[in-house]
């Protein structure tokens, strides 16, 4: 045998025993369950083999939904959190403490002289003010010559406290009705309750200064003015205490550009207008104007008592005149304007519909608020109220 065949001989066994050795480890890995690793058993696998994933499919649909409801349940907190945020205020018309309020008080306390639901409403709200159309003394007399003269015992400032009333406007034409004395006594008497007090002072400083009240994290401004005092020395300027006044806006304007910088929302109460005439003057709207020119966000008006129209000036309202509140015996038809001022700052506006009959305010039932809506819609300038008061 010649050595080259030697060596082909040779090479073919070794080629023999390394195709055995890898048959051997092939069919062991086959027996022990291994997988093959070639891209043919892989496709082989995939495309005849159940996938063994449901539960996990199944765990990633649970999660999923729990996932969305927790989307659901967080869009829901945020929405409750931004309406908690939101501020409420009321504000209302002529408020005087005299022989029907003393009478229904004195007999069943303040839901004689407000309904439950309607003094509900007005606890609920953030801010609620009024016009407090008379001093709280027990001192001075009656100014001579003056058809009406108002004046209630101080005790029953606590009325305004159970009504939730945070603060009042002083600057209006019985203010001073018993004299100055009275006047100081209805500050000590409003300090004592805790209710603030606008356009009216024992210094001109006090009866121009803005009053703030924080809520939900802004700070919500008032000013007080009169357009309507009997005598000139009513005037703060003239004489002490006295009232900020309106006649010349001028002192007014410049508190109210003064008072942007210091608050969120600024709300201005003017003492204006004829009485028992639903239609403002021309001069009601040249100091509206003049106002929100300055940077008032809203006006609202008394001393005509009965309601007047609205009307929007450079997208802001005025509401003329809120009429009477709490009043004597009756009142026909009157209203509370209710605001919403939300977290982002949008605000909107609407009506309480209101009337008193026995001494007692109350809410209207739905066909007297619709009736009460057409009638400040077709009084108002440019201005519809809907179905729910709200004002569009």
């Amino acid at each position: 045998m010649g050595k080259r065949t030697r060596i082909v001989l040779y090479a073919l066994s070794l080629v023999t025993m390394l195709a055995m050795v890898t048959l051997i480890i092939f069919s062991h890995g086959r027996q022990s369950g291994a997988p093959a690793k070639d891209a043919l058993s892989e496709t082989d696998i995939s495309s005849t083999e159940e996938p063994v994933q449901i539960p996990e499919a199944e765990e990633s649909e649970e999660t999923e939904a729990a996932d969305g409801q927790n989307r659901i349940q967080n869009d829901t907190e945020q929405e409750e959190a931004d309406i908690a945020d939101d501020t409420t205020l009321i504000f209302a018309g002529d408020v005087l403490f005299a022989n029907a309020f003393k009478s229904n008080y004195d007999a069943g306390g303040i839901e004689k002289v407000i309904e439950p639901q309607l003094l509900q409403e007005l606890q609920d709200a953030d801010i609620f003010m009024v016009n407090n159309e008379f001093p709280f003394s027990n001192r001075g007399e009656p100014m001579e010559d003056k058809q009406f003269t108002f004046c209630c015992d101080p005790k029953y400032v606590k009325a305004l406290n159970e009504m939730g009333v945070d603060i009042v406007s002083l600057a209006n034409n019985h203010t001073l009705d018993y004299g100055r004395d009275a006047l100081s006594d209805t500050f000590t008497t409003l300090d004592g309750a805790g209710i603030l007090y606008a356009g009216a002072g024992e210094t001109k400083e006090r009866a121009y200064e803005l009053q703030i009240i924080e809520k939900n994290g802004k700070k919500f401004g008032f000013l007080a003015a009169s357009r309507v005092v009997p005598e000139s020395n009513w005037k703060v300027e003239e004489r002490t205490p006295g009232m900020l006044t309106a006649y010349d806006d001028t002192k007014l304007v410049q508190l109210i550009k003064e008072a942007r910088s210091g608050c969120d929302f600024l709300s201005v109460y003017i003492h204006w207008g004829v009485e028992y005439d639903a239609y403002p003057q021309d001069y009601q709207t040249k100091i509206a104007t003049d106002c929100f020119n300055a940077g008032a966000d809203l006006i609202l008006g008394a001393h005509t008592h009965c309601l007047q129209g609205i009307s929007y000036i450079s997208g802001k309202p005025v509401f003329y005149s809120l009429g009477n509140f709490v009043f004597g015996q009756n009142i026909d038809k009157t209203a509370a304007v209710k605001v919403q001022v939300s977290s982002d700052g949008t605000v909107s506006y609407g009506l309480l519909p209101v009337y008193a009959a026995g001494g007692t305010t109350k809410l209207m039932d739905t066909n007297s608020a619709s009736t009460l809506y057409q009638y400040m819609t077709q009084i108002s300038d440019g201005v519809t109220i809907g179905a729910d008061g709200k004002i569009n």
